[in-house]
């Protein structure tokens, strides 16, 4: 699975003044945090979906020596306070483990979500066994960083989560793919009916069931699927002009554009005659991204469109490809003229 990355923009200082707005919370509480629970070593990704928290745990002495759990939990905002415990072990590698590694018990945990200040945010708290809830086994010491050590089908759901993957559904149904890896079918013993000798069981496997499909966005389409640079556009004059034309057999291809993430024209029917967009060059930062994602694939995938750019009197052609798992992308970047100041502005 193709992992986009997004840097979540909020500073410590508006954090700390709505800490308890439950909007906020939401976005705030979901991410990638690391540091020790019960003394362990410990990556924990979470995601809030309403009052609820789901994600999953590494305790890991190293990279290739850990157990991995799906979690489980809730977020109180009244007090501002996480709980969540280990659901399941889905994962453990096979790389030096012992039964005193970290992560052989599963614990459930609670803590306080404080901001002491700057964009540092922390969890920390107190653990306990799933099985003796009321007897503390240790502390809980966690803070919110960026950068995962382990790729998993969480990283895009928090990297995007502000941009379109904060939706329910979405999450249940990566969930559901965290908690059964393809890899591993469901075996259930069935006993054949037979005479003497005592029948044998005999082992079925069962396919799980497909998850039922529910059309995505054109804003989940855009954060989930991989950008691909196709050209570079030096930009300069008052305005930008593009063309955009199905680059083949006209078969019914429609995009949607995005410019610095924000959608900005939608159901563009490609055909032979151009589709004009105009961009006024001062609107625009000294660099920016320009992205075609596909409505549709058309009667004959992939989707692709032929766009020609003016800029300054120059002219600029490219040939754009998106497809169910990539869009196709644009960048334009100001020039900078002799006396230094940039051009557009």
């Amino acid at each position: 699975m193709k992992k986009l990355f997004l840097q979540y923009f909020i500073t410590g200082t508006l954090v700390c003044c709505f800490l308890f707005s439950g909007k906020l919370n939401a976005q705030m509480i979901t991410g990638v945090w690391h540091g020790k629970i019960n003394r362990q070593k410990v990556e924990l990704k979470i995601v809030q979906k309403g009052d609820s928290l789901t994600g999953t745990s590494y305790y890991y002495q190293s990279p290739t020596n850990y157990r991995r759990y799906s979690i489980k939990g809730y977020f109180d905002g009244l007090n501002n306070e996480a709980v969540w415990w280990d659901e399941k072990l889905i994962e453990s590698s096979n790389s030096g483990m012992t039964i005193s590694s970290p992560g052989r018990i599963a614990l459930q945990s609670r803590a306080d979500f404080n901001c002491p200040g700057g964009a540092v945010m922390k969890l920390d708290g107190e653990t306990a066994s799933k099985e003796d809830e009321e007897k503390s086994k240790g502390e809980v010491h966690l803070d919110k960083i960026i950068s995962p050590i382990f790729g998993d089908e969480w990283n895009f759901v928090i990297d995007n989560y502000t941009t379109g993957t904060n939706d329910p559904y979405l999450i249940d149904s990566v969930g559901m793919i965290a908690r059964q890896p393809e890899t591993t079918p469901i075996v259930v013993p069935v006993v054949a009916k037979a005479p003497e000798p005592a029948p044998k069981p005999i082992a079925e496997t069962i396919q799980p069931k497909p998850i039922p499909a529910r059309p995505l966005t054109i804003e989940q389409k855009f954060a989930l699927r991989e950008k691909i640079p196709a050209l570079e556009i030096p930009i300069a004059g008052d305005s930008i002009t593009l063309n955009f034309y199905d680059n083949a057999e006209i078969d019914g291809d429609s995009i949607t554009l995005f410019l610095n993430n924000k959608l900005i024209f939608q159901h563009i029917y490609l055909t032979d005659k151009a589709y004009t967009v105009v961009i006024p060059v001062n609107e625009l930062q000294e660099t920016n991204e320009l992205v075609m994602v596909a409505e549709n694939l058309g009667s004959i995938p992939p989707n692709t469109s032929f766009m020609v750019a003016y800029v300054a009197g120059q002219r600029y052609e490219a040939r754009l490809e998106s497809t169910e798992g990539s869009s196709a992308m644009i960048r334009f970047v100001k020039t900078k003229p002799a006396n230094g100041v940039v051009s557009g502005n």
